[in-house]
Formats: C-alpha cells, structure tokens, sequence
C-alpha cells in the first residue's frame, strides 16, 4: 500500500548501512542507497525526529550456520557508512539477528520517545530491513518503508520483499513520498 501519511512521531530506522555492508555487491549501485538515506535523515534530524542508526557485528550467538553469508568483520566494519553523517543525537544500535528489534532495547527506546510510526530503510531488503519492518508491525507501529532507499545482495530477493512481502504489513513509497508526507 502506498504512503498515505507520516505520523507527527515517526522515527527513522536505517539497517545495516554500514562499512563493511555497502561494500559487497548489491542489486543497486552502492552510492544511491546512502544518498537517498542522507535525504532522509537530513528532514528527519531537522524536524527532531528520532533517527536509530542500526549496524549489525556478527551473527546470534549460538549459530553456525551463517557460513560465507557473513563476511569476517574488519577494522570499521560496523561504523555507520560515511553518507549518513552520523550525529551525536542518533540512537545507535548494535544487532547481533537480523532484526533491530531483537535483543536490542529498540522497542523500550521507541515507545519512550513516543513513536508511534517507523520509516525503516537499509540493507538487506529481504533480510535485515525486512525482519525490522515486520517486528516493527507486530510490535504495533504503523510501518513505512522507502522503496528507493533499500537495496540487496540479491536483485531477485529484493524485487520480492517489495512486490510481495512489504505490502502485507507496510506502507511503500519512495524517499520522494515519505519527504511529501512529512511536509504535509
């Protein structure tokens, strides 16, 4: 469904734009992503509305199975990609689970803030972004996500998340849309 309206409390949740991420092959070319997530965050640190800045630093504990899918994390890995201009007012967190929702204290945080909608961008479509997008609905925010500020590993998998899956329990629209819905 598309973008009808940006909650007065929405936050701005950006998964795993990271170093050691926006460096592997995506779907998208790897500059436009952060760019577009750079437009976002510009409006929504303008309007003092919450932005969480998500990394991820390795896989659950306990599991094995993540093989060659998880790269081996470098120096940097973890920070925050350069085009979002990290600010001392983001809300960072750390996942160890594709979700940012998971053992993270996120929800506490958010519903502390007042938040009532999340506009949630990043990598991975299918995964990170998507298992945040769906916990987020569950735990009973009006979710949105930005069609044009995600990207994959897998151009398929992508195409699918937003074709099929999000429309099931998000609203979708373009960085264009979400900053006209803000400024209504």
């Amino acid at each position: 469904m598309p973008i009808s309206a940006i909650a007065p409390k929405t936050a701005l949740i950006v998964v795993d734009l990271q170093n050691g991420i926006v460096g592997l092959p995506l779907a998208h070319p790897a500059s436009d992503v952060p760019a577009r997530n750079a437009e976002l965050l510009t409006e929504f640190r303008r309007r003092g509305l919450p932005v969480v800045l998500v990394n991820v630093a390795g896989g659950s504990p306990g599991r094995d199975d993540l093989g060659a899918s998880f790269p081996a994390p470098t120096p940097g890995w973890t920070e925050p990609a350069p085009e979002l201009g990290a600010s001392p007012g983001d809300r960072l967190v750390t996942k160890l689970s594709r979700s940012a929702f998971t053992h993270t204290g996120l929800g506490a945080w958010l519903r502390k803030q007042g938040v009532a909608q999340a506009v949630v961008t990043g990598i991975a479509t299918s995964s990170g972004v998507e298992s945040t997008a769906r916990d987020g609905h569950e735990l009973g925010y009006h979710v949105a996500v930005a069609t044009d500020a995600v990207t994959d590993t897998d151009g398929t998998a992508h195409d699918h998340s937003i074709a099929k899956i999000y429309p099931r329990f998000a609203e979708t629209g373009t960085v264009k849309d979400i900053l006209a819905a803000l400024a209504a």
